[in-house]
């Protein structure tokens, strides 16, 4: 079963192994039962937000239930675990992200599953920019003030992250190999803890998600210095990005649809062509924008171009993680 799972449709494969899904015919009868999707945090978070919304207009646009299961633990793996492990018919889906796809193998000497090989890409679905952000009375009113105070007392400055070698953190280390500045990392669980204990004020700095600033920036509570984005957010349209301040660090969470390797090319096709139609609505498309994600293009959310999009983060991430030594045992 596990040879016949990777024999096709790898992401790792020469050419993608994707080549006929460019030009899909609709997989016939499918799906003709629920669908699951397991996502591998916990109700609530920003993925799971996201993967209710959007399969419930893929649901409409197939006909059939996509019932979303939670699946926690060991930073996404559990999850991933869950589905590569399942039959590949297209009935189990995950909803991947940064964790188990890309930041998980650069870091962890054993996994449970292969990422490069274990996965047929489907659809990337978003990108959610990371900010970095202070109490509204901080004594840092920009982003050079806080460099600065870095650079002249290096590590005296904590800053918080969702957590040991998650993508906020990783987005820190970027931050600090470009400017040289040196900050105190302090990881949480969760984004949403972070930004309670810089409320708090019980760390003065954060590296969040945009989706979990936003709210606090909107009643005063925060300001944000800077985002690390391509280009400004139209939620927030005077932050300016990392770039605009000669800083070339780009961070995002992102999320993306997944089947196990070996689901057949159509019924990949179908549940590609379900994205792309559920994402086009232009009600769901505001929804989105209100939570700070950005939709991928619509040649990321094919097989092809997603599968591209996973190799070029995995190889930025292993880069990261060598040169900042991040290793979870």
């Amino acid at each position: 079963m596990q040879a016949r799972r990777r024999d096709t449709l790898t992401f790792a494969a020469a050419g993608l192994g994707l080549a006929a899904a460019a030009h899909p015919a609709r997989a016939a009868g499918f799906p003709d039962r629920p669908v699951r999707v397991i996502v591998p945090y916990g109700a609530g978070a920003n993925s799971d937000v996201q993967a209710r919304l959007i399969t419930a207009r893929m649901s409409e646009r197939l006909g059939q239930p996509f019932v979303v299961e939670n699946r926690a633990g060991a930073g996404g793996s559990i999850g991933a675990d869950a589905v590569a492990k399942s039959r590949p018919d297209g009935y189990t889906l995950l909803v991947g992200s940064n964790g188990p796809l890309a930041v998980n193998p650069a870091v962890q000497a054993r996994m449970l599953y292969d990422a490069t090989k274990d996965f047929a890409p489907i659809s990337l679905l978003s990108r959610t920019s990371h900010t970095i952000a202070v109490r509204a009375d901080s004594p840092f009113r920009t982003l050079a003030d806080l460099l600065a105070a870095a650079k002249a007392d290096p590590g005296k400055i904590a800053m918080g992250s969702s957590g040991n070698a998650s993508a906020t953190h990783f987005t820190i280390e970027m931050l600090m190999a470009a400017t040289g500045a040196r900050v105190t990392h302090v990881p949480y669980r969760a984004s949403s803890q972070n930004v309670a204990d810089l409320l708090a004020g019980n760390v003065p700095t954060s590296m969040a998600e945009i989706s979990t600033v936003l709210p606090t920036w909107r009643s005063g509570q925060t300001r944000v210095l800077a985002i690390a984005a391509a280009q400004r957010s139209a939620l927030m349209p005077d932050v300016p990005t990392l770039r605009e301040s000669g800083i070339d660090v780009v961070g995002a969470s992102w999320i993306g649809l997944l089947a196990p390797a070996g689901t057949p090319r159509e019924v990949i096709a179908a549940l590609s062509d379900a994205v792309v139609a559920a994402l086009s609505e232009a009600a769901l498309r505001e929804r989105l924008r209100e939570l700070g994600t950005d939709l991928a293009a619509e040649a990321e959310m094919r097989p092809e171009g997603f599968a591209q999009f996973i190799r070029e983060e995995q190889a930025r991430t292993r880069r990261v993680a060598q040169q900042a030594n991040i290793r979870v045992e």
